[in-house]
């Protein structure tokens, strides 16, 4: 067999197996919805996160046994990536399958290969207009049907296997949300339509339907989450309408979707329509599919190297003990590498830094844990370098660098999206600002809490200020489970003695916490402390942290709903004690009538 062909062909079909895979386990989220599995859809959320990098490696196990000249002989490797755009002709994922190639090639090749004469340094494969065998999108025509009629079918054609406890009054209450938003009769034009995405988005507790309006040139975006009861029964828990809360369902500190998908790009595409400030990137990361995700970052940050001048320097704010920081300041995102020496009192080897990282990817991040981008072996342009910045790296981080003429190569780092440090935000506002501010902080660790994770250090400067002006954790170096917390409260001092001693005199274990603690990392002025205090006084008490622990120890979820309580359609609409006239007419016979 021809060697480049041969090599072509294994990439690809480890590809196709791969993803075969992926939407097996995506397509699997329905069933663990139906029968209330969250413990097994977070179980699979880890294992298909970890299964592209397992799929890479038995890939490169293939060609080293059966084309060991794929190692050996790097001339090959522009032949092999000309063959294998032959075989991407028609295919449904051809975005994806470059960057599973470009993961084989990383790994076979040395870094002086990585540009586009033997890796997908650019597509390579246009992804427009992508046809499967099922249309993406569904259409309804309530111009034709009715509005109600056409929201009850957008719903009820995903024929999910449990009974809706109450879907007349879910529908009456979507469309009393809706029809502020959709055009009225005078206003509808000949395309008025709504588009709903053929596969629901899993996520948590929730199944999300997905979908947009069209009306002449008008466009507005919308999301149904569906939840159960204790019952098992669904229901319709609101309408996600304004774009702030779009962006929030959407945001980078929550964890990936499970959505069935036949053509990802073409989902891309709608999503994008829907979520235009939303960079393209983020939306295949929100999917499950981050290794595109940082294909397409990568190839962002340097279009803009290309065509901006600033220079990196030393991110901002309060240097950490850890993670040493830098930014473009041109750029939303900061760039995190292990220092090579931790100064006391931290005592995590470098190792556990990583694993902590690795911790929050495979976690429900519910809202309040900044997900990262993790890059290895990453040439930045030397004379973008600052000076400050170059010497910083040199003495605190020369493990992780290497130094050429023209280039500064970094072993492995992280990125995230920029936020304000919370200390910062603080200083910045006062008023109503501040009170919501404070009161955020105090629902991001209670919202963690019930995630079963303890921050560990919870001092402001580790907490960021989105643009949506949500508090979000973003230092993981003592970030643990609750459940390996025990949490104590502090013994009473058994001698005066005892009292006045710098350091505590009752025993303390690894994993012991003392809450009562806490009011230390919070807040110093009176007037912060009195606010935090007024929502937020039972964090510094053991028995908080002791019942959450016990919850979820017992298997209980909680639920992490990406909007406002005062969005549910239970507190809009309270659901009437009897709704069927006829207490014997089945839901279906209801509906029909």
């Amino acid at each position: 067999m021809d060697p480049v062909r041969g090599i072509a062909e294994a990439i690809l079909e480890g590809f196709d197996h791969h993803y075969r895979l992926f939407r097996e386990i995506s397509a699997a989220a329905r069933e663990r919805f139906e029968n209330a599995d969250w413990a097994g859809g977070a179980d699979a959320n880890r294992e298909r996160i970890q299964m592209y990098d397992l799929r890479v490696r038995e890939t490169v196990a293939v060609l080293n046994a059966t084309f060991p000249e794929a190692e050996h002989d790097e001339s090959l490797w522009p032949d092999i990536k000309l063959a294998y755009i032959g075989l991407l002709y028609e295919h449904l994922r051809p975005e994806l399958a470059e960057t599973y190639f470009n993961s084989v090639a990383c790994r076979v090749l040395h870094r002086w290969y990585y540009h586009n004469r033997y890796l997908f340094w650019r597509p390579a494969t246009s992804t427009v207009l992508i046809e499967g065998d099922e249309p993406t999108y569904r259409c309804y025509y309530p111009g034709t049907n009715g509005l109600r009629r056409a929201l009850l079918n957008c719903v009820t054609e995903f024929r999910l296997s449990n009974n809706f406890a109450n879907l007349r009054h879910d529908v009456r209450c979507l469309q009393a949300s809706v029809n502020g938003y959709f055009p009225n009769r005078s206003a509808q034009q000949p395309n008025y339509q709504i588009q709903v995405l053929g596969s629901l988005f899993f996520r948590n507790k929730a199944a999300y339907i997905v979908g947009r309006v069209l009306n002449a040139n008008d466009l507005l975006p919308f999301a149904i989450p569906i939840l159960q009861n204790s019952h098992g029964e669904l229901y319709l828990d609101t309408v996600i309408i304004e774009q702030n809360l779009l962006s929030t369902l959407f945001s980078f500190n929550r964890a990936y979707f499970m959505v069935d998908m036949d053509v990802p790009s073409a989902y891309v595409s709608f999503l994008q329509s829907v979520l235009p400030a939303k960079p393209e990137f983020e939306i295949y990361n929100m999917l499950g599919l981050q290794k595109q995700g940082k294909t397409m970052f990568y190839r962002e940050l340097h279009h803009h190297l290309r065509y901006s001048s600033d220079n990196f320097t030393i991110a901002p704010g309060i240097r950490g003990m850890v993670m040493l920081v830098f930014t473009l300041p041109s750029f939303p995102y900061v760039f995190k590498i292990i220092r090579d020496h931790f100064e006391p009192p931290k005592e995590a080897s470098r190792q556990t830094v990583k694993d902590k990282y690795l911790l929050v990817k495979y976690h429900d991040r519910a809202g309040r844990l900044a997900d990262t981008l993790e890059y290895s072996q990453v040439a930045f342009p030397l004379h973008r370098i600052s000076s400050e910045l170059l010497e910083e790296l040199q003495n605190q981080a020369n493990y992780s660098i290497e130094i050429t003429d023209d280039e500064l190569l970094v072993k492995h780092l992280y990125i995230e999206r920029r936020m304000i440090p919370l200390n910062e935000y603080m200083a910045t506002v006062d008023g109503e600002e501040k009170r919501d501010v404070i009161d955020e902080y105090g629902k991001a660790i209670r919202e963690l809490a019930g995630a079963n994770i303890f921050p560990g250090d919870m001092m402001l400067k580790n907490f960021g200020v989105t643009r949506g002006r949500r508090v979000v954790f973003y230092d993981y170096d003592e970030i643990v489970y609750m459940t390996d917390c025990n949490f104590r409260r502090i013994p009473p001092p058994s001698s005066w003695e005892d009292e006045m001693m710098a350091q505590p005199t009752h025993s303390v274990e690894p994993n012991d916490v003392f809450p009562e603690q806490f009011s230390n990392f919070f807040f110093s002025d009176k007037f912060t402390r009195k606010e935090f205090y007024r929502n937020h006084r039972d964090l510094v008490k053991p028995s908080f942290w002791r019942e959450k622990k016990n919850q979820i120890l017992a298997g209980h979820h909680e639920d992490i709903l990406p909007y406002p309580n005062s969005k549910r359609f239970s507190v809009l609409y309270p659901t009437p004690k009897t709704f069927f006239a006829n207490p014997d007419m089945s839901r279906t016979a209801a509906l029909a009538r």
